[in-house]
């Protein structure tokens, strides 16, 4: 019995050896062209100094902060476009989150004529890529000043316009919630909204953090349709668009450096709050994931 125990022990030791070693390795690959994009970025774009083009290297043979210090220069509109990035991500994330919260409250607790169908038509709506879209939605906005000059409005209106469909995840988690509070409360006389803000808003804290992190990233990482609806108009770039302006310039060899070095900084609010909330939003994510 005890080699029996012993030769489990053994074998389940070698079987972890193994799994964190695979995942060791995993993580490298994953890991390494962010290594790579942060060392270019701290390798100067100067010729006297180090060549600042792309190179068969990865650690710059001479560290520099010209790359940060030109995004932070006058000589580029970086913080614009990236203000503008935040604003539109900031804006959508608040309203698309009000929105699906909404609506997916009213599917999961309202039973009214119509529900079943208005659900199955927008899951079978959202299978349709949004780019089929692009070019009605273009002179649309456009027939409102809201393309080029007015562009920021413009996409952080459509983004929230059209958000109410997302609403699969979220009802699933109000799903998971139990219905009796909601008729307890509505027999000691409170209303619907006090019931939503009051009982249902503080018990799904987990999804309304993953549904506002979901709705961020969406802006924050858009290149198709904000290079269309802002096209030709520079200061209502998103930094997604810009950067890859500087790619297309016929000096793209001195962009590159500077181009990594804003990857690094556009990263870095991800990053950080996927650092701080990823507790809530794993806990949205298997909340959410469940048949309504």
């Amino acid at each position: 019995m005890k080699e029996k125990n012993a030769s489990m022990s053994r074998n389940r030791a070698i079987s972890n050896a193994l799994t964190y070693v695979l995942l060791i390795v995993i993580s490298i690959i994953w890991l390494f062209p962010f290594f790579g994009l942060i060392m270019q970025s701290f390798r100067s774009y100067n010729p006297a100094v180090e060549y600042g083009g792309m190179v068969d290297y990865i650690i710059p043979k001479t560290f520099s902060l010209d790359n940060y210090r030109f995004l932070f220069s006058g000589e580029t509109n970086f913080l614009l476009w990236y203000k503008n990035t935040l604003i539109i991500a900031v804006f959508v994330s608040i309203g698309q989150t009000i929105v699906v919260l909404c609506v997916s409250y009213a599917l999961s607790r309202m039973r009214f004529k119509g529900r079943e169908l208005l659900m199955r038509f927008w899951l079978i709506l959202g299978m349709f890529p949004g780019f089929l879209t692009m070019i009605c939605l273009y002179f649309l906005l456009k027939q409102f000043g809201l393309t080029q000059a007015g562009a920021v409005p413009g996409l952080i209106l459509i983004s929230v316009a059209s958000s109410g469909m997302g609403y699969y995840v979220c009802k699933g988690y109000f799903d998971t919630i139990p219905k009796a509070l909601d008729e307890a409360a509505r027999i000691d006389g409170a209303s619907r909204a006090r019931i939503f803000f009051i009982l249902t808003i503080p018990m799904a804290k987990p999804i309304i953090i993953y549904t506002a992190l979901v709705a961020f990233m969406a802006p924050w990482c858009d290149y198709v349709f904000a290079s269309y609806v802002a096209f030709g108009y520079d200061k209502s770039y998103n930094v997604a668009v810009a950067m890859q302006r500087w790619v297309w310039t016929n000096d793209y060899q001195s962009y590159f450096t500077r181009f990594c070095a804003g990857g690094v900084l556009v990263a870095i609010p991800v990053t950080i709050l996927f650092i701080f909330l990823q507790k809530y939003y794993v806990e949205g994510v298997t909340g959410g994931a469940v048949k309504g």
